[in-house]
């Protein structure tokens, strides 16, 4: 993957820090480890094609509190080499306050984002 063509975006906590980073279509850690992807329609899933919530433009990723659906399991794009995460980012944009019925994933619930080899919900290893 080369890199220096792809831009590196930075995905925040509503507490202001970067919790992960997108190299359009795929979402990585603050180690540079792949961690999920991205729809063109700002639907972010994790690495085993679970639905975990939608990209904003703060950047941020959230989801409902109470889930009405459930969205169909995608089957994930090819996995992604690891990525050298920025030393410095941009500080964080202004960001609203969340409605209730939101919760920010990277800050309440990162497990839902994890690599192919942790997460409760990870496959067996064949």
């Amino acid at each position: 993957m080369s890199q220096n063509r792809q831009r590196i975006i930075p995905i925040y906590a509503s507490n202001g820090e970067a919790e992960a980073f997108l190299v359009f279509p795929h979402l990585f850690n603050k180690n540079g480890e792949w961690i999920g992807w991205l729809t063109p329609k700002r639907e972010v899933y994790s690495v085993m094609g679970i639905f975990v919530g939608t990209l904003t433009n703060d950047p941020r990723i959230v989801r409902r509190r109470a889930e009405d659906e459930l969205k169909p399991r995608l089957q994930p794009p090819p996995k992604p080499g690891r990525i050298t995460t920025p030393s410095s980012v941009p500080l964080a944009p202004l960001m609203s306050d969340l409605p209730h019925s939101l919760i920010d994933v990277l800050q309440e619930e990162p497990e839902r984002l994890h690599t192919v080899d942790s997460g409760e919900l990870r496959e067996d290893m064949e």
